[in-house]
């Protein structure tokens, strides 16, 4: 008895020995699927925390751990709001990330846990105030229809899908009605995820407009100027169809994620990839494209300071989008790519600005026909316009028409983000319908059979 109590004591003294170790290993080494689940995490509740002003335990429970991987289930994170930080890690101390507010460009990660010079990142100049009381988009009173089957149609929870977080419809330049989730509001800001490409496809349209860049441009990078990259032009760009490698996997460990949430200069490693495809030929999705277009606009304006002010100056001051908070790494390049987040009001601006040809009050904020442009078929694809938007709509991509089918107009184009975000701009109907949620894919989830059935309604 007393011989098997020892193997027994052996047996449970290698096992705490086995544990401590992995322990010891997770903490020195943790593996790079960890630190991107730390990274994501304090990245979201970070900016909803600091620009959203939700709570943190809200954001890290409904936003981060429940429809994501069963690893962020177990981040337990701490908000610092007198420093503007929030750090996270698996059991509150492996593979620990840390992200940090700042003035006027939200939020970053910072992976490098550099964050003196993450803070150096700033935009000191308040955003103008919305009039409350003049009518939209001028103001943000809106005279909502009392159509009662907008309404009927808007309180149809299969139309608006679940995880609705705001629906703006805007008919004729105007809001004709809104809906908005359980703690949400017109004044929310909230992340429109890949729909900020289409807004960084227009800062760069503002930046054509004063001759500072052309869509004909080549050499783009230094180091593309000694291989084939140097023949990658600005419009191969926009039209995500520029040959370079990247792996667009939300899934797991890839260029996307490891981009957004391993590396301190996004941009960097991106322009760092080489080709995997022929120059214009091949389209291929690509956040990290995005964020180079990003670094390339910032650099064609030359000063920092006044490329961080651009897009309030250039596009949401004259457009009155002043909820809008475009985030930058933490070297200071906008992640056009991902992190702009306005309210549901804002953003049914911008659509409203496609829909009018970049017209604002008579004023152009992009080139004469520089819309018209983006919304012509990409070379390479079918589906994607030259400006970085979506000729299709969610789930269509791979099959051209399917959205005329479902009823909607042909000359329909769509702003499309992770997680059931978009905008839908229909020029013939005047019509702009904003959607946004926390809609995971694997829900199915589809906005056409909304969005044709208030083009039907408001025939």
């Amino acid at each position: 008895m007393r011989i098997l109590f020892k193997i027994i004591k052996w047996l449970l003294g290698l096992v705490v020995l086995a544990v401590v170790a992995l322990f010891a290993w997770l903490y020195i080494a943790p593996p790079e699927l960890i630190r991107v689940g730390s990274g994501y995490s304090v990245k979201i509740v970070c900016s909803n925390v600091f620009l959203a002003g939700r709570d943190a335990r809200q954001v890290l429970a409904v936003d981060v751990q429940a429809p994501g991987n069963p690893l962020l289930r177990l981040m337990w994170v701490s908000v610092d709001k007198n420093r503007g930080t929030v750090s996270a890690g698996l059991l509150g101390v492996l593979g620990k990330s840390v992200a940090i507010a700042r003035d006027g460009v939200g939020c970053a990660s910072v992976p490098d846990g550099n964050l003196s010079k993450a803070r150096q990142t700033k935009l000191r100049a308040e955003p103008a105030a919305t009039p409350q009381d003049a009518l939209w988009p001028d103001g943000e009173r809106v005279d909502a229809s009392q159509n009662q089957l907008i309404s009927k149609l808007l309180d149809d929870a299969a139309l608006t899908g679940t995880g609705m977080r705001a629906v703006v419809v805007v008919k004729n330049g105007r809001i004709v009605a809104e809906r908005y989730g359980d703690g949400f509001s017109q004044k929310t800001p909230l992340l429109g995820w890949s729909m900020t490409k289409t807004v960084n496809a227009a800062i760069i349209g503002t930046l054509v407009k004063d001759g500072k860049m052309a869509v004909t441009n080549q050499g783009l990078f230094g180091p593309w100027k000694a291989d084939g990259r140097a023949a990658i032009s600005l419009a191969d760009m926009m039209a995500m169809s520029s040959g370079l490698q990247f792996n667009e996997d939300y899934g797991d460990v890839a260029d996307v994620t490891r981009m957004l949430y391993l590396e301190p200069d996004m941009a960097g490693f991106a322009a760092s990839k080489p080709l995997a495809g022929e120059v214009g030929k091949v389209f291929s999705y690509s956040s990290g494209t995005a964020v180079m277009l990003s670094r390339l606009w910032q650099d064609a304006i030359g000063d920092k300071d006044k490329a961080l002010a651009w897009p309030r100056t250039a596009l949401f001051g004259p457009l009155g989008m002043h909820s809008a908070v475009l985030e930058t790494d933490e070297q200071g390049t906008f992640v056009g790519s991902s992190y702009l987040y306005a309210s549901a009001h804002d953003w049914a601006r911008f659509g409203q600005l496609l829909l009018q040809g970049g017209v604002w009050n008579g004023k152009d904020i992009l080139p004469a026909g520089f819309v018209d442009w983006m919304r012509e078929p990409a070379p390479a694809s079918k589906v994607y316009g030259k400006g970085q938007l979506w000729i299709e709509g969610p789930g269509d991509e791979e099959g051209p028409g399917a959205g005329v089918a479902a009823g909607l107009p042909k000359d329909t184009i769509w702003m499309e983000g992770h997680d059931g975000q978009t905008v839908t701009i229909i020029p013939s109907e005047q019509l702009v319908v904003v959607r946004l949620g926390l809609t995971p894919a694997k829900l199915g989830y589809r906005p056409q059979a909304m969005v044709g059935s208030l083009v039907k309604a408001l025939h």
